[in-house]
């Protein structure tokens, strides 16, 4: 194990280009953005809705300052995991590849770890037991967007408006659209005649920005083998998950700013490394240490099953 340990070594280059990666397929940072911690457990806070009372503000000529009453701040314990995959290269695969072998290893671990939290991430947000009665709804008959001809899409859009801003004072900027419910919307009948424009074409995300007033439009394209020979399946279904959350720089984000939702990742723990086994197998190995957490689901709005069977 000492020898095995003296050989293991964390790959700058590798390292970085794990934190580079960039799959434009993947949505799960939309509506979880990634901001660090410094431990793999904790607690995080959780506000109330302070911000939004009508204080009396008005103070008269030596009188005492008008003081908040501050309510209490809730916590939610918080504990990481860690996520790790390694690829083996044989030194004879190496020598006789006729591409850079430990770049092509690099992608696939990264690819592994990346759809994995995609996976986890929509699995949270399009599980219905995660949202109040008020911020959810699902689609049936005539109101599923595969009737063109009685459906509302834009109507479903705004009541969930409504119903965040009731909740949290503020309407969504966050939309992910399953690819299935993305190719019904951009051919609807009722968006296409919302479009200001006489010629004759598909929706396009910039339309439906405009005519469902949100900022950012995610389609989730990821897609993933449930079982080796299976056929592919979508990990994003035929829902749309809506979405307040924070549009910071990534270098500003801070748990402290409410959010729907964000993955918690342990500072510095993405790493790529790589060791040698028995001499003739080099491993190259990618760890991250993150969990994601729905932490304002109020803040949320799930419309399931868009689609008609």
């Amino acid at each position: 194990m000492g020898r095995l340990s003296n050989l293991r070594q964390q790959d700058p280059v590798l390292t970085e280009l794990a934190y580079g990666y960039d799959n434009a397929e993947m949505a799960c940072e939309a509506l979880f953005p990634v901001v660090n911690v410094d431990k793999e457990g904790g607690k995080i806070p959780l506000f109330g809705k302070e911000k939004f009372r009508i204080y009396e503000t008005l103070r008269a000529l030596r009188a005492k300052s008008n003081r908040i009453q501050p309510s209490d701040i809730g916590d939610l314990d918080i504990i990481l995991d860690e996520h790790d995959l390694e690829y083996p290269i044989d030194y004879r695969e190496d020598e006789e590849a006729n591409f850079p072998l430990r770049a092509h290893a690099n992608d696939v671990v990264t690819e592994g770890i990346q759809l994995r939290r995609e996976k986890y991430c929509a699995d949270l947000a399009q599980n219905a037991a995660n949202y109040a009665a008020s911020n959810k709804i699902t689609l049936s008959g005539t109101s599923q967007f595969t009737d063109g001809t009685n459906s509302d899409p834009e109507g479903v859009v705004s009541d969930a408006h409504d119903a965040i801003r009731k909740k949290i004072g503020k309407k969504a900027n966050t939309m992910v659209i399953g690819e299935s419910s993305w190719r019904v919307l951009k051919r609807h009948p009722q968006l296409r005649g919302l479009l200001s424009t006489n010629t004759k074409r598909l929706v396009r995300i910039e339309d439906l920005k405009d005519i469902f007033e949100v900022q950012n439009i995610v389609i989730g394209l990821s897609m993933f083998e449930p079982e080796i020979g299976d056929p592919m399946a979508d990990i994003w279904s035929d829902n749309i998950v809506m979405a307040y959350v924070p549009t910071a720089d990534k270098s500003m984000r801070t748990m402290y700013k409410p959010s729907y939702g964000y993955t918690l990742r342990k500072k510095g723990s993405l790493i790529v490394d790589a060791r040698t086994e028995d001499g003739k197998v080099e491993i190259i190995r990618q760890t991250d240490i993150y969990r994601p957490y729905l932490l304002g689901a109020e803040g949320g709005y799930l419309i399931s099953n868009t689609n008609a069977d």
